[in-house]
Formats: structure tokens, C-alpha cells, sequence
């Protein structure tokens, strides 16, 4: 049996890294190891920006976007396209859209899509809040900016007959986004095609 090498204190900061996505059991060791030889360059300050993220960092109750703020500074910018509403199923999707730069619109994440395997139903994304805003908010098109997976391409379809006696304007992404693609892994000229191309439902 294997005599442990590091301290308990030290162990935990490397079963927390593993825990991240991206990050195995061996990657996390030598950002741990990184992070303790740096640790006036980078541990204390990430320390301190992790603690201010939990104390500070709220979800958006408009959108889902996550702030500092609720409502968000993207749902609070007046120069925004109320009248657009770009559908997301996560954050990261919302980000990637952003940093493309391809709409002036606002956003609502979905966080998530449908999935019946993984036990993940309509009452589970925040759907009722999309219909609302539809209703209340003046808007004209909503264009469902979903990934191209099965599930994805479910939640849009299930959007799109949530949405029909709303007579809003429903369009998706067009084919510049692959199938099986994921928004936050595309480039942004990817990006900016697909929402420029966009076709209706």
C-alpha cells in the first residue's frame, strides 16, 4: 500500500481540481503543484477571486445569465434588441455567442435541453419564463440557438410548439453549425454564419 505522499490539506485541493471538466486525477496534481510553487503569484489571488465569485456571482431572474447583478448588464443594456430573443441552453453557449459579436439581441438560457434518458422534462428548463417574455416583452422573432444534437434539435422542436399560439417568429441556426457541434466549441466566423443564415421553422 501506497504511503501518501502530501497532506490531507493538499490532497483535498487536488480531489477539488479533479472535479473540474477537462481536469483527471493526474492534470489536476500538477495544476496543484503549479498553484502551491506560484502561490503569491496565483493561489492567493485565486483564493480570493473564488471567494468573491460565491459571495457575488448571482443568476440572472430575467434571463438566466449568470452577474454580478439581477437583472444582468446584458438584460440592463438599453441598446439591446428587446424585440429578439436568442434561446441558449446554457451560459457557456450564451458567452460564445457574445464573444462572436453576431446579435444585438437578448438572451434566455434554457439550462439544459430536454432529455428523457437523463430524467430532464419541460418543468426542468426554464421554459415558463421564455413564454412570458414572448408575451410581455414585445417579442418579434425568437431564434432557437440550440446545440445540433438529438437532444438539442428535440428542445427545439418542443420550443416550437410551445411558442405557436404566441404568433412570435421562430428561426434556428442554419447549417454552419455542425451536427453533433456544440456552440461554445465553434469559432466565432462559424458562429456569425450561422446566425446570419438562420432559417424559419
Amino acid at each position: 500500500m501506497a504511503e501518501r505522499v502530501a497532506g490531507p490539506e493538499i490532497e483535498r485541493l487536488i480531489q477539488l481540481l479533479a472535479r473540474l471538466p477537462g481536469l483527471g486525477p493526474r492534470s489536476a496534481r500538477r495544476a496543484a503543484l503549479h498553484l502551491i510553487r506560484k502561490r503569491e503569484e496565483l493561489l492567493g489571488p485565486l483564493a480570493d477571486a473564488l471567494q468573491v465569485a460565491r459571495e457575488k456571482i448571482v443568476v440572472c431572474s430575467t434571463c438566466g445569465n449568470i452577474d454580478t447583478s439581477d437583472p444582468c448588464n446584458l438584460c440592463r443594456d438599453a441598446r439591446r434588441d428587446s424585440s429578439t430573443l436568442v434561446v441558449v441552453e446554457t451560459v457557456a453557449d450564451l458567452w460564445a455567442l457574445e464573444r462572436a459579436g453576431a446579435t444585438r439581441g437578448k438572451y434566455h438560457v434554457l439550462g439544459g435541453v430536454l432529455s428523457p434518458l437523463d430524467g430532464v422534462g419541460p418543468k426542468d428548463l426554464n421554459l415558463e419564463k421564455l413564454t412570458t417574455r414572448v408575451r410581455e416583452d414585445g417579442v418579434r422573432e425568437v431564434i432557437l440557438a440550440v446545440n445540433a444534437t438529438v437532444d438539442g434539435q428535440t428542445t427545439a422542436h418542443y420550443i416550437v410548439d410551445l411558442l405557436a399560439p404566441l404568433e412570435v417568429k421562430v428561426t434556428r441556426l442554419a447549417h454552419g453549425v455542425p451536427v453533433g457541434g456544440e456552440l461554445d466549441y465553434l469559432d466565432e466566423g462559424t458562429l456569425s454564419a450561422a446566425l446570419r443564415q438562420r432559417t424559419a421553422v
